[in-house]
Parts: C-alpha cells; structure tokens; sequence
C-alpha cells in the first residue's frame, strides 16, 4: 500500500483508507460487531492504516469496534480520525464551544480506549463556525490539555474549506471529491498544498453510484439515507449521491461505463481520485471484507491517461455540473 503525508501531522497515511459510517453493516441495517472487527482485519491486513470515523456512527459502536481492533493490535501504526459536533442539539454554531466538544471528547476517547485522538475532525458545523476565532483557540486548547494531536475539520463546501485553512494549526480537511464534484480540484487543492494541509476525501463513489452497479430498479430501505435525504430532508443533501440526482448520476455513469468498458468502474472512480497530489487519503466505506479489497485493488491500477481525465471533466460538465457546481 502507498502512503501519502497528511498535511502538517507528518503522519504517512495509507492512500486508501476506511470510512466507518456503515462499518458492520450497510446503510439502515443493525450494527454487527463481529462483522466489523473481521472489516477492520481485513483492512489492515490489506496495509491500511487510516480509519476515519464519529461518534455519532452508529450511535457510538463503530467508535468501540474500533477500541477493541486497537486493543488487539497494541504495536501496529494504526491511525484513527474521529469526529464530533452532530449531537449538539440544537445543531447550531454557538453549541460548538470547549465545554460541549470537550465531551464528545472524552466520550470517544473512552469508547476508543485512547489517552488521545490522532486528529479530531468537527464535524460539517454551521458555516459560522469556520469564522470565529473562538474555534480554533479551544481546538488548540484540546491539544494543549492533551486530549488530541491534531485537529481538523469536515465540511460541505469549498468555501467552507478555504476558512478554515486561514488557521494556521488547522491540519486536515475532510472533503467530498468525485467524478461528480469536481469543484475542490478547483479551489481547495492548490491552497491546502500551500498551507501544508492534508486532504481527507470522502464519499468517493458517490454514496454508491460511482460503482456501476445501480439502477432505475435498485430499492433503498427506508432507513438508508439513500431513500430519506434525497432533497436534504435529514443533512446537507451533497451527503447523498454527492447532491447528484438519481436519474440523471444513472446517465452520468452510462457514459462514464462506456469511457471505460469491462473494468470495475468503483476501482477507476478511486484511481482517478489517487491522480491528485493535494490528496492524503480516501476513505470510501466498507461493511464487509469484500469491500476492502476490492478498494485496495484500485491502488494497482496505471495511472488515468490525460485523455482519459479530460473524458471524466467533459462527462461531469455535460450531465452534472450545472445542477451541483455552485452549490458545494
């Protein structure tokens, strides 16, 4: 596995790493311990060591799976991100204070039987709260006091990104980038590179649609926020499909199938992803081994031809950038 540097931590993370969400299970399905630390297994066995997760994923436990991977592999480089901020209620940019964040601290901090966080991430707050000053001085705080290493922030928009990197200690940004969001390539990348800042890419295949393997046909169950946030009715709707409506993502991959003919389309969707130096890291979800290494399989593959990534950007701007480009 090949690692990348993460920004200003210095730490050297796997380029494929896991995102947690659905860790032991898929989307509106209840959590499986056992299938999860068998995930966790395979990923490290695969060479990853980066694991991205929050304390709201499933209601703690993908947090203390975690705890209980760790405390089986006591020597092994593992490096965990977590994140905090969703069970602020109300969610909104005043709640995001020392007194509540240090909490969900140390709530994670005894689930992942830690002294202290390799990075905590907040976690998408209100846009406000990339402004104030008040922010970064109680993460910095946090590290003073020992609970964290470093600190860095999850967000939704470009915009939201280039405010928080006007902080000089700020380490990470976690990020959706795609085929189908194109726009950090644009405006984030060039200035995390100046600023020494590690970019953390989820949602790599578009909750799923960058796999090729979905439908007009294929049936979400209600839990699954493929079937309840289609329009932003729980979170920000660029969580879901990367804001990309079904039908017209469906299209999008028809052409992006036919760029690429016979090959794993999820495979080439983190290839392309990998084709970009500001990237540290992509965390693309697993619920099972299987997932694993057909992620890490993506790592082997030749690097995109220049015609082929021209391709990619003409396919986004036909069926795709009008309707999300100015919105994330």
């Amino acid at each position: 596995m090949n690692k990348r540097r993460l920004g200003k931590t210095n730490l050297y993370v796997s380029e494929i790493g896991l995102g947690t969400w659905q860790l032991g299970g898929k989307w509106g399905e209840p959590f499986n311990h056992d299938l999860a630390i068998e995930t966790l297994e395979a990923a490290l066995k695969s060479g990853v060591n980066f694991y991205d997760t929050a304390d709201v994923y499933n209601g703690g436990e993908s947090e203390s799976a975690l705890g209980d991977f760790l405390k089986a592999h006591p020597n092994d480089d593992i490096f965990i991100a977590t994140k905090a901020g969703r069970y602020l209620n109300p969610h909104i940019a005043k709640s995001y204070n020392e007194e509540n964040i240090t909490v969900f601290v140390k709530d994670s901090l005894k689930r992942l039987g830690v002294e202290r966080l390799d990075i905590l991430q907040l976690h998408c707050p209100p846009t406000p709260v990339y402004d104030s000053e008040q922010t970064y001085i109680f993460l910095d705080n946090l590290v003073k006091k020992g609970y964290i290493k470093h600190y860095g922030v999850s967000v939704e928009t470009v915009e939201e990104a280039k405010k928080a990197m006007k902080h000089k200690n700020l380490a990470t940004i976690q990020i959706i980038f795609n085929m189908f969001r194109l726009k950090p390539m644009e405006e984030v990348f060039e200035l995390a590179k100046k600023n020494d800042v590690g970019i953390i890419v989820r949602v790599p295949l578009a909750s799923g649609l960058l796999s090729g393997k979905m439908t007009k046909e294929t049936v979400f169950s209600p839990s699954d926020h493929r079937y309840f946030n289609r329009d932003g009715q729980a979170f920000d709707k660029g969580e879901t499909f990367s804001g990309v409506n079904y039908d017209l993502g469906l299209k999008a991959v028809d052409a992006l199938k036919d760029l690429f003919p016979h090959q794993n389309l999820a495979q080439i969707a983190l290839r392309y992803i990998l084709m970009f130096d500001a990237v540290s890291c992509v965390i693309p979800g697993a619920s099972k081994p299987e997932h694993i290494l057909s992620n890490i399989e993506s790592t082997k593959l030749p690097p995109l031809t220049e015609a082929e990534m021209n391709a990619v950007k003409n396919i986004y701007d036909t069926y795709i950038k009008a309707s999300v480009h100015h919105l994330w």
